[in-house]
């Protein structure tokens, strides 16, 4: 995430702060997100109990994620007892409990703006692969849906796949269509490494001002053990990449964050932009 923060504004226009040596420090009005670092959680089901049958809630990453299914449903299975077990599959993951179709329904404790999940449909030695389609919903509300189809084979996997800078919370892994050239298939799917993106939280600024002695300083909040670099610039019209950096934020105490430029006072002029990571 890149932003700029600005302590005074007025009718848009930007607002100088002058220190006691007169060297004029501009700052960006504003609070203005340019590019996204969100951290993915990756819900592998090695800590899910094997045999277990839908329903259950599992958690990753201080996300939880509520795992159902219509139909006969789904059971976490491992490769030690599984029946079938298609290639790069590890660990635990989602086993289907009957050879009839049935949706994976997965909530979460929060919102998302990406999601994804590997999957394997029964096809043995098929000449095209089934239409998985994921659709995505903010509590009842439709926010997309898009689809896949793996690379032809036995079991053959293939990444599920839907984003959004809308959040969502909830989605739906459903089969949509079998292959279209038929063969050797079953209706079923099995599933495993999901990993979802919760949009990074925002960087609220606290405090700009100049001190005494001249030095500006920034205090900011967000998640605990963050890396901040304050970039500076005298032309705000300058790209990103020519823009310098100034250091980088001390965590003074957990998600509070704070920034001094102690060279202020050598600058008749300077813009500053927060960069993260």
């Amino acid at each position: 995430m890149v932003a700029a923060f600005s302590g005074f504004a007025r009718h848009g226009e930007f607002c100088p702060i002058t220190n006691m040596k007169t060297h004029t420090l501009m700052v960006l009005a504003g609070l203005v997100a340019i590019r996204m670092d969100a951290q993915s959680v990756l819900f592998n089901f090695d800590n899910a109990p094997v045999y277990t049958p839908l329903p259950i809630y599992l958690t990753a990453g201080g996300i939880t994620a509520h795992f159902t299914a219509t139909g006969a449903g789904y059971s976490v299975q491992s490769v030690t007892t599984a029946t079938v077990v298609p290639a790069g599959f590890s660990g635990n993951f989602i086993f289907p409990s009957s050879v009839f179709a049935s949706d994976l329904l997965v909530s979460f404790s929060t919102p998302l703006i990406d999601f994804s999940i590997l999957y394997a449909p029964q096809e043995l030695a098929c000449d095209s692969s089934a239409t998985m389609r994921v659709t995505a919903f903010m509590n009842t509300t439709l926010v997309g849906t898009a689809i896949t189809n793996a690379q032809a084979g036995t079991w053959p996997r293939e990444t599920l796949r839907f984003n959004s800078t809308q959040g969502f919370n909830n989605v739906v892994v459903h089969y949509d269509k079998p292959p279209v050239t038929g063969g050797d298939y079953g209706t079923i799917f099995l599933a495993e490494n999901m990993l979802v993106t919760p949009p990074p939280p925002p960087i609220i600024l606290n405090r700009a001002s100049v001190l005494g002695n001249g030095t500006f300083q920034l205090t900011l909040t967000n998640s605990p053990a963050m890396t901040f670099t304050v970039m500076g610039s005298t032309n705000l019209a300058l790209a990103l990449t020519n823009w310098y950096v100034l250091g980088t934020f001390t965590e003074i105490s957990p998600g509070s964050y704070q920034f001094a430029d102690l060279q202020a006072t050598n600058r008749t002029r300077c813009y500053y932009r927060v960069r993260s990571p």
